[in-house]
């Protein structure tokens, strides 16, 4: 689980729905997303990370 996604989603006072159409994606798939299930290749991950402010490389660190 990527819960340092959930904290700044929460953070940030959005619910999964919402962060998932800021971003252009279904909720299912940013659900699985936070969830660890599916890694987002760039291009999503730079589209939640501006839906969420914050810096898009953190889905590629260890």
């Amino acid at each position: 689980m990527r819960t340092w996604l959930k904290d700044i989603r929460l953070k940030n006072k959005v619910t999964q729905e919402k962060a998932a159409e800021n971003s252009n994606i279904s909720r299912s798939y940013y659900t699985q997303i936070e969830l660890g299930i599916k890694t987002p290749n760039v291009e999503t991950a730079k589209k939640i990370a501006t839906a969420l402010d914050f810096d898009w490389l953190y889905f590629f660190k260890d």
